[in-house]
């Protein structure tokens, strides 16, 4: 039975915010000043969607947060979705998203890297004393995954300015004074690296046509990738040779990428090298690019970086100058603050201006990669080599190793031991002679008792098998792999037990949460370790059911510390 109503039909559906032309849009309304702050900060930059996390960084810089009617007026610029624009924002760590009505955090945030080594070194106490001697209102104190300054713990960041061996009294000594930006290292720039030869190789490479995949320079110079044994040393330990063969063996477009998000917590030696020696890595990238001719080069570095993303802004812009790269050739792009996007695939998503969300694979990204084009990524310490191998020759590199393995290798070395740091040791090495001969031997007072081959996801394995070469495929049979060559030392006066907790915690922060062995597992691992006494059965299984069923690679190992404890530590659960 119809209602009578005397109000016209136009009122009422103007009302319900329905009919053509309404007076009230459905969702959040534009805030006009808003609208004009955005196109005001974005410029004449390209609203292109891979742009997206670079405009977010703008805006986060800019105000400190991401409030929701710039996210609005952000998405109306971009012709996005608010949807796509706010689960971009939410996902990456550093971008405080804040939701309508809701307070803007302190002009200063500190954050405090509670991984695996600073806790070892002081992170609790420091957190603790910094809560203790700040002012809420003025400065927020945030907890955060690994920096990358392992050789300095503690660390921190206040705004973008990291502290080594940091105090409390000197964090918010800095926040006062508002020392928030990075300072500079001293490195090679473009005018001294020339001087000393420089990107001869790589003009003397680009003046000859690649030609064919198989003949040309370009098999002459893969020919001496291969001999010397050069592998990818982000953690997989793939020939380079064979990759850049692969891809160059796609269809044209072809994408290059550069992986400089190394998250692992026990990793920085991609920082040395960058901040150190930048255009031995860009040189080798250019010619990287050149063998597989790659329509642009791209390098996705991390956000805890900042002062190397300055270093690469003015040099890349020093390149162009030079004639050696030709204006938006390569692209520099950074993180947000998601160890899941040192994962390839995962890496291309955001990239792209997504969500870090590693893919189903195949394909693999070196057939649809960037963009959906045939893409090789690497490392930056691999490419680091490529002039070395070149002009040294590959008996060089290959001649350096121990122990049946070939080549140099840059160990990340930290914890317990007198000189922590990037130590280049012949592959193979042992952590026994990478202790004694590298690193001045264990820490005063300290026994070694533990060590970590390869990061947090590498395993976790006794002293008394100290004598196993750290190498690709030399630690696979016990359950364990060299990764990034991030070697965590641990002694006599560490909980080996809570060392496990930290990594798991660190996995469960971390986990994208797109597949649920990795979202639930980590999570459920968690509670049970937290337990007086660890159900080992229940925590295998779910070890295994997280290694046999997630995605990637975080989940895939992130049951290593879990498994290496209940196999090599029997004493810890005897009793």
């Amino acid at each position: 039975m119809a209602v009578e109503t005397t109000e016209p039909k136009a009122a009422r559906l103007s009302a319900r915010g329905k009919g053509r032309g309404r007076p009230i849009p459905k969702g959040r309304e534009l805030d006009p000043g808003a609208a004009a702050a955005i196109r005001e900060l974005l410029g004449d930059r390209p609203r292109r969607r891979d742009l997206l996390i670079e405009h977010l960084h703008l805006i986060q810089e800019r105000y400190g947060h991401l409030g929701a009617a710039h996210l609005k007026a952000l998405a109306g610029e971009m012709r996005l979705a608010e949807t796509e624009v706010f689960e971009v924002a939410t996902f990456y760590a550093h971008f405080d998203v804040l939701k309508e009505g809701e307070t803007p955090p302190p002009a200063t945030t500190i954050r405090v890297c509670d991984s695996l080594t600073c806790s070892m070194l002081g992170a609790e106490r420091l957190i603790a004393e910094l809560e203790a001697g700040s002012d809420p209102a003025a400065v927020r104190i945030v907890r955060a995954p690994c920096m990358g300054a392992c050789d300095h713990a503690p660390a921190l960041e206040v705004g973008h300015r990291q502290l080594f061996a940091a105090t409390a009294e000197a964090a918010l000594a800095a926040a006062r004074a508002g020392e928030t930006a990075p300072p500079l290292p001293a490195y090679i720039d473009l005018a001294r690296y020339r001087a000393e030869g420089g990107y001869a190789l790589f003009e003397r490479l680009r003046a000859t046509a690649p030609g064919d995949a198989e003949s040309g320079a370009v098999h002459d110079f893969l020919e001496r990738l291969d001999t010397a044994g050069l592998r990818g040393l982000g953690g997989a330990g793939f020939p380079t040779g064979r990759k850049w063969r692969i891809v160059r063996g796609q269809p044209a477009p072809r994408e290059l990428c550069v992986n400089a998000d190394e998250g692992e917590p026990g990793t920085f030696k991609d920082r040395h090298y960058l901040e150190t020696d930048p255009h031995r890595f860009l040189e080798g990238m250019l010619i990287a690019a050149w063998s597989i001719e790659a329509s642009n080069a791209w390098i996705y570095l991390r956000d805890e970086y900042p002062a190397i993303r300055h270093i690469l802004e003015h040099e890349i812009e020093a390149l162009e100058a030079a004639g050696l790269a030709a204006p938006g050739y390569i692209q520099l792009r950074r993180g947000a603050g998601a160890y899941i996007c040192g994962e390839e695939s995962a890496m291309i998503e955001s990239l792209e201006g997504k969500r870090g969300l590693p893919r189903h694979r195949p394909p693999y990204v070196a057939e649809v990669g960037l963009f959906g084009r045939p893409t090789l990524v690497n490392n930056v310490e691999t490419l680091f080599w490529i002039r070395d191998i070149v002009e040294r020759g590959p008996d060089w590199f290959a001649g350096h190793g121990r122990h049946g393995s070939k080549g140099l290798r840059s160990y990340s070395v930290s914890g317990r031991v007198r000189e922590p740091g990037v130590k280049l040791a012949p592959a193979g090495i042992t952590a026994s002679e990478l202790i004694d001969e590298f690193c001045g031997g264990m820490a005063d007072g300290h026994s070694f008792r533990a060590y970590l081959p390869g990061g947090a996801s590498g395993g976790i394995l006794p002293a008394s098998m100290a004598d196993i070469p750290l190498d690709f495929g030399k630690l696979e049979h016990l359950g364990c792999f060299v990764g990034s060559h991030a070697v965590i030392v641990l002694s006599d006066q560490d909980d080996l037990q809570a060392a496990a907790l930290n990594l798991m915690r660190f996995f469960e922060d971390e986990s994208c949460g797109q597949c649920t062995p990795c979202r639930a597992g980590t999570e459920k691992a968690v509670t049970l370790m937290q337990q007086r006494t660890w159900d080992r059965p229940l925590l295998m299984e779910l070890a295994d059911g997280m290694a046999d069923a997630s995605i990637c690679g975080l989940g895939q190992a992130a049951g290593n510390p879990i498994k290496c404890l209940v196999r090599y530590f029997p004493e810890l659960f005897d009793g």
